[in-house]
């Protein structure tokens, strides 16, 4: 069988990777000069079944109220005139419901874990280094009332086998010895220490030249413009490739896994798909005092941003803007990142080498992903992970190979049918 997988950021990577295992012929396409260049450049290196919860729940609503005209607000809203953003808004809504909460949280966390689970099985095969650390993830708060709000879903996460165990400042600096100077500004946490974190790009690049010595082919640089369908299949995916020429390239069977741009393939052919671009920020910042900048991943719940280390440099990302397609980076969120950074680990880090970036998370309104076939036989999808693409991504790639293949996938998880 042969395979075209559209999109070579972590989720495209890893599915060509598991397809390739079974013996397809698999051919990878990307407008970019090379894997994992636009959402999976610079993430915040977690993979975090701890985090593995939906944004929408029952008290989000009056956040976005109390955020709507702050700049630097952890979730920001902008309102456009786009169709898609205010169906994607209403959805948000309805996923905030009550009876909503559970059954994502469900999902999210099979797939996570499943995805974790494979990765462990997967990395002593790999022949490189993507500066993995398996030293689990602190998620610390700011205020009594965040603490004891989480605990609610700490409580449901628990009772799915998520380890999350709650901690004391004392506790947390003794893990973690580089939040010392920050002791006055937490009140507490809790930490999973099955968690992990590592360069996405890093492994993305590395798991394509694996996946390429396997037999993959890759074609970059080259821009999809629509897939052709006949007697309700796809026949073939046309491209404009290097030399500005169009082309067709024929397969068997065709997954879509580009992230917030998936839409654009998918609705010229009346297929529904939700997800929207919801804009991330990262900072990296060179490690001047090691001893100082944190080895364990974190997560400030309160501010909505993860760290992690990465060998000699620090990375810290979060927020979400849902503002369209611009990848313009906000001046008042960069500077939000340093004076969090900053308070933070005031002394460890190269502030005046920091590089800024920005990302467009394709996030559904339930932060559950689309994976599975469409209503096109030898369509599928593999898109729409949110901020959890690193933490689901080689977990969704093999699930998909399976269903593919006419597999039933081991995770428990609402796959598309």
């Amino acid at each position: 069988m042969k395979v075209a997988v559209l999109g070579s950021g972590i989720i495209g990577v890893s599915t060509a990777w598991w397809l390739s295992q079974h013996g397809c012929e698999v051919v990878v396409v990307d407008r970019g000069t090379g894997p994992a260049q636009e959402t999976s450049r610079a993430n915040g290196g977690q993979i975090s079944v701890s985090y593995a919860e939906p944004w929408a729940n029952p008290k989000m609503p009056l956040k976005l109220l109390k955020w709507l005209l702050q700049d630097d607000a952890p979730l920001l809203f902008r309102p456009r005139l786009d169709l898609r953003q205010w169906r994607w808004c209403l959805s948000f809504l309805r996923e905030c419901l009550p009876g909503r909460v559970a059954p994502n949280v469900r999902a999210l966390v099979a797939m996570a874990e499943y995805s974790r689970s494979t990765l462990k099985q997967l990395r002593p095969d790999l022949d490189f280094d993507y500066r993995h650390q398996e030293k689990g993830i602190i998620t610390f708060y700011r205020d009594a009332q965040s603490l004891d709000d989480s605990q609610q879903m700490a409580d449901v996460m628990r009772d799915m086998g998520v380890d999350r165990r709650i901690m004391s400042v004392d506790e947390l600096v003794q893990l973690e010895p580089a939040l010392a100077s920050a002791r006055g500004q937490i009140v507490g946490g809790d930490y999973t220490k099955d968690d992990e974190s590592g360069d996405a790009n890093q492994f993305a690049c590395g798991l394509a030249a694996m996946a390429g010595r396997a037999g993959v082919e890759f074609r970059f640089s080259t821009q999809i413009t629509r897939l052709l369908t006949a007697k309700g299949r796809v026949l073939g995916v046309e491209v404009i490739g290097t030399d500005g020429g169009y082309e067709s390239i024929q397969a068997d069977a065709f997954v879509v896994a580009m992230g917030s741009f998936s839409p654009s393939v998918l609705q010229p052919l009346g297929i529904a798909c939700p997800v929207y671009p919801a804009k991330g920020y990262s900072a990296t910042f060179p490690v001047l005092v090691p001893q100082g900048a944190p080895t364990v991943s974190l997560t400030d719940k309160d501010n909505k941003l993860v760290f992690s280390r990465l060998g000699d440099r620090l990375r810290v990302a979060g927020t979400a803007e849902l503002s369209g397609y611009s990848r313009s980076l906000n001046p008042a969120r960069c500077q939000a990142l340093l004076m969090h950074v900053a308070d933070l680990f005031p002394s460890a880090l190269d502030f005046d080498n920091v590089s800024f970036w920005s990302g467009l998370r394709p996030a559904t309104a339930s932060n559950v992903p689309l994976i599975g076939r469409s209503s096109i036989p030898n369509l599928y999808l593999n898109t729409g992970h949110g901020t959890l693409g690193w933490t689901m991504g080689i977990g969704s790639g093999r699930a998909l190979a399976d269903l593919i293949m006419g597999h039933k996938p081991e995770p428990e998880f609402p796959f598309l049918s």
